[in-house]
């Protein structure tokens, strides 16, 4: 199951995510501080330059300040964080309090999915993803929902070479 809610501007008003419009369409893609794991991120690479995205794979182990700086450096169009560790939950809440702690990143797109815990209960993955979008990320993936991420990038806006125009929210699965 796929958690999105509403993308927010900065003064927390619905609003479009992520947009390319006006920017390099450069996405992050990134772990949290816990998890050594890449191949996610090679995918998730994949993924991303196949639609077009300059991607800035800043692999494993990353500290929430290194993330915090290398966006404030690329000015991303969306932030990917990945984790498959089972820890994914606890670091995902510090790090979305330290970016959406910034007044230049209050606004940028950032999902986070994977393996965020260790429950095999539904109900517990559930108050896991609440307490991540409560943090501030605007979608979270469970394990093994790459589809759902694909249809997320693809509403979420057009192609960079296709068109300039604002794209509409993204839509639930």
């Amino acid at each position: 199951m796929t958690h999105l809610p509403r993308p927010r501007s900065a003064a927390g008003e619905p609003s479009s995510a992520p947009d390319t419009s006006g920017t390099s369409g450069t996405v992050i893609v990134t772990t949290v501080a816990s998890d050594s794991h890449t191949w996610n991120l090679v995918f998730l690479q994949l993924l991303l330059e196949e639609r077009g995205y300059r991607v800035i794979n800043l692999g494993p182990c990353v500290p929430d300040s290194l993330l915090l700086s290398e966006c404030l450096r690329h000015d991303p169009a969306l932030v990917v964080v990945s984790s498959v560790n089972g820890h994914g939950h606890v670091d995902g809440l510090r790090l979305a309090r330290t970016l959406r702690g910034h007044p230049d990143l209050a606004t940028v797109p950032v999902v986070i999915g994977g393996k965020l815990g260790v429950s095999a209960s539904a109900a517990e993955r559930g108050r896991q993803a609440a307490a991540l979008l409560e943090a501030g990320f605007d979608a979270v993936f469970d394990d093994g929902q790459e589809d759902d991420l694909r249809r997320y990038l693809d509403s979420a806006r057009p192609a960079p070479a296709l068109t300039g125009a604002r794209p509409g929210a993204p839509g639930a699965p």
